[in-house]
């Protein structure tokens, strides 16, 4: 089957493209990206006026599935997935059994041949159940299809243990994703230490939970020489370590969510539980950090961390409800009102940090848009306006921070190795 995108903005940073192009697509594959195309197609895309960027890969999302079905499943995730423009997601191991040997490793990837509507790659368990007390089996998770290794919702507490993970990831050339929490530190916090907390009379999470960890994971990182990525940063000095690691030349990557790059803690001021996320919403000069380091390049990617939860789990009181918020489709528009409307960002460095690069930590053949690449694309009209509904989303949890809110970027198509898996309307 062929499909022929006509008239587009096409952006693609992996081939420096940002200029009107046609794209024609046969099978799974780009077959050409030209001025002008033309060719016979049993699909034709007037994008006029639209924008085509490589599909978005998100490197952290939680899918629930294996245990919690109740919360999302890989069918839910991925449909709402595509709604947003995702085409690729790297699904977290804190499910039920946790993804931490072959034989779970095994059922996930059995879910994902039937169920799954686009791309979804795993990251298998640094330890066993994610205890933090055994290493897992990280030959194993390499061997049957894990593209990196996270204790994610948890940080492996024990400087030996990292380190020996580390070293085995090393060999394996598979990218360790660290969640940077010292909970000695964190305790049983709900929301940013400070001001914040102390007014809400709600127990605080210091930010020196999350940077010692961060100092501690990159200084290993250096010692063994592995790949390794800081999901969802949160505060200025954690930013400050990685912009002094990677002039250093040691391998560490990071991404943040879009509710740390738009929201700071005074959100939480209603005790609304789809506020509450771990790490905290942070203080102004945080956001201002991390809007800093996402223009010079300190932050690589945006990645949702998707975490859906049950109405009974987050419309509760706010100490008690769960951490985490969902992200699947929003994660574009909110990227587009929050960076590229207000000048943070411009147009291919959004595209940089949503799909190519994210693609390129992970070693996975996607964000990009030349001749002979997977046929992961996305169609959005930038300028289009819509207002965010509980009602409106496709996955099964509602948990979203920017619900009520108007935001910039409409997706018109999600397409996933050449078939059109998403068309609004």
């Amino acid at each position: 089957m062929k499909i022929l995108i006509k008239g587009a903005r096409v952006i693609d940073p992996a081939n420096n493209t940002d200029d009107v192009r046609d794209i024609l697509i046969d099978g799974a594959k780009i077959l050409k990206v030209e001025k002008t195309i033309a060719a016979q197609a049993d699909n034709i895309i007037d994008a006029k006026g639209k924008i085509v960027m490589p599909g978005i890969v998100d490197m952290h999302a939680h899918l629930r599935e294996p245990g919690r079905e109740d919360k999302e499943t890989i069918a839910s995730a991925t449909t709402a997935a595509l709604r947003g423009g995702v085409t690729s997601i790297l699904a977290m191991p804190n499910t039920s059994p946790c993804i931490d040997s072959a034989e779970s490793i095994e059922l996930l990837k059995n879910i994902i041949r039937k169920t799954a509507q686009m791309n979804v790659f795993m990251c298998g368990a640094i330890t066993k159940n994610r205890l933090g007390k055994e290493l897992s089996d990280i030959t194993g998770l390499e061997k049957f299809g894990a593209v990196a290794i996270s204790d994610d919702g948890a940080s492996v507490d024990s400087d030996e243990i990292m380190k020996e993970a580390m070293q085995h990831a090393k060999k394996k050339n598979i990218l360790v994703l660290c969640h940077c929490e010292d909970k000695s530190l964190s305790a049983d916090g709900v929301v940013n230490f400070g001001f914040t907390s102390t007014r809400l009379g709600l127990k605080g999470i210091s930010r020196e939970s999350e940077y010692k960890r961060a100092q501690r994971d990159i200084r290993l990182a250096e010692e063994t020489g592995a790949r390794l990525h800081i999901t969802h940063v949160s505060c200025a000095e954690t930013i400050e370590f990685i912009r002094q690691a990677k002039k250093s030349g040691i391998k560490v990557t990071a991404d943040v969510t879009p509710h740390h790059m738009c929201l700071d803690e005074e959100a939480v001021l209603e005790y609304d539980p789809n506020f509450k996320m771990n790490p905290p919403l942070r203080g102004k000069e945080d956001l201002a950090a991390i809007k800093q380091a996402l223009k010079d390049g300190t932050i690589d990617a945006i990645a949702t961390d998707h975490a859906p939860h049950t109405e009974n789990e987050k419309e509760i009181e706010f100490d008690r409800a769960e951490f985490g918020v969902i992200g699947f489709e929003t994660i574009l528009s909110v990227a587009i009102t929050e960076l590229v409307a207000t000048g943070v960002l411009s147009w291919p460095e959004l595209v940089k940090k949503l799909s190519y690069n994210p693609a390129v930590i992970l070693k996975v053949n996607k964000g990009a848009l030349a001749p002979g690449h997977d046929a992961d694309i996305t169609v959005v009209s930038p300028d289009k306006e819509w207002q965010v509904t509980k009602e409106g989303f496709a996955s099964i949890s509602k948990n979203s921070a920017f619900l009520e809110k108007k935001l910039k970027g409409v997706v018109e198509y999600t397409i996933v190795s050449g078939k059109i898996a998403y068309q609004r309307g």
